[in-house]
């Protein structure tokens, strides 16, 4: 099992500050995963053309098996990732976000401004989450017991998961 974090952000890309948002999820799958796992973290610069190509190269060439992004998809100028990701999708999955928003717009009332997404790439799955840290634990802790059924049938690698912090629904077959 391969899984890409990638944080979306010119200021961490550039080295103006730190990147959290990257270490914040890490740390969440580190606590919640238990099927081995390799780890490959990228960041990039915000913009259509840098998320679009390292989407494609994370998915094509490195073979992750799931594709986490933080940031760029706000409504600002510069954060382009849902454009960059529906060049890449061959399946949007847009319940990802619809429910991202849902859970979000309970603790705050700028979640609508959100355009978190997600979806298929060949045997990749990629789902977009908030930018802020601070959002990271909540937003993986929403949708993340729908992931490891989603990989199963998209023919990705399997990931299991401690049921005591996050129970992995598997339908009945």
């Amino acid at each position: 099992m391969k899984i890409a974090i990638v944080t979306i952000s010119d200021r961490a890309s550039h080295g103006d500050y730190e990147d959290l948002s990257g270490p914040a999820i890490e740390r969440w799958l580190a606590e919640v995963v238990t099927s081995p796992c390799s780890i490959l973290r990228r960041v990039i610069a915000d913009g259509f053309a840098s998320v679009r190509d390292t989407l494609i190269a994370l998915s094509d060439n490195n073979g992750a098996d799931l594709i986490l992004t933080t940031g760029g998809t706000g409504p600002a100028p510069r954060d382009q990732t849902p454009e960059a990701m529906r060049e890449v999708l061959s399946k949007e999955l847009p319940g990802f976000g619809e429910q991202l928003r849902s859970a979000s717009l309970q603790q705050t009332p700028t979640a609508i401004l959100s355009r978190q997404t997600a979806g298929t790439r060949g045997k990749t799955l990629i789902i977009n989450l908030p930018g802020r840290p601070s959002s990271i634990r909540f937003s993986l802790d929403t949708i993340f017991a729908a992931v490891p059924y989603c990989l199963d049938l998209i023919g990705a690698g399997r990931v299991e998961t401690d049921p005591a912090r996050i129970k992995a629904f598997r339908p009945d077959v």
